[in-house]
């Protein structure tokens, strides 16, 4: 079991200023499998709902939250609006220029910024990023630099497990109706 609370403190000083979180999609909210359906809908992907549901929590509370990935495809974008993310940047693996944008957008310092990667294109914004986290799955290089390697593994909650991390660390919990029985 992950001790969230634990894992807060440690990374507390980092963790508080942030007010955008962004996430790379194949590798971490997906398993970085694609299938193939045909030419009329493409690439699928299979998202894990726990990431989808901390996503939302944190938007709740008033963090912006998105997507920069390389990839490109429907199911992509189908997952972002549903989710009503707040930025979604697609199909370009240099992912310089949306961070870049992401930061004017919002006017916020890049080390306001939690961003979770896992591959080489990702190591700028991870290099750039006020927290950065990564998969066990991850290049050597990745998981050599980043701030925090999760225990999850891609497209299994692994983004939720940062996510709740940052949500300890900023006091951010769901108000939890009272349920009658």
């Amino acid at each position: 079991m992950i001790d969230f609370k634990a894992l807060a403190k440690k990374h507390e000083s980092k963790l508080k200023n942030i007010k955008v979180a962004c996430f790379d999609l194949d590798g971490i909210l997906t398993d970085a499998k694609v299938h193939y359906d045909g030419e009329e809908v493409g690439f699928n992907r299979s998202f894990c709902v726990y990431d989808g549901y901390g996503m939302k929590l944190l938007m709740n509370a008033g963090l912006k939250v998105g997507v920069i990935t390389g990839g490109n495809s429907v199911s992509v974008q189908k997952r972002t609006e549903q989710l009503g993310l707040d930025f979604c940047y697609m199909g370009n693996e240099d992912k310089v220029g949306a961070f870049k944008d992401v930061m004017q957008k919002y006017n916020v310092k890049a080390d306001e910024i939690l961003y979770m990667g896992d591959e080489l294109f990702d190591i700028p914004l991870l290099k750039a990023s006020g927290f950065s986290a990564t998969v066990p799955s991850a290049g050597p290089e990745v998981l050599e630099m980043v701030d925090y390697i999760t225990s999850r593994k891609s497209g299994e909650g692994c983004a939720r497990e940062v996510i709740d991390m940052l949500r300890y660390a900023q006091n951010i919990h769901p108000v939890l109706e009272d349920i009658k029985l």
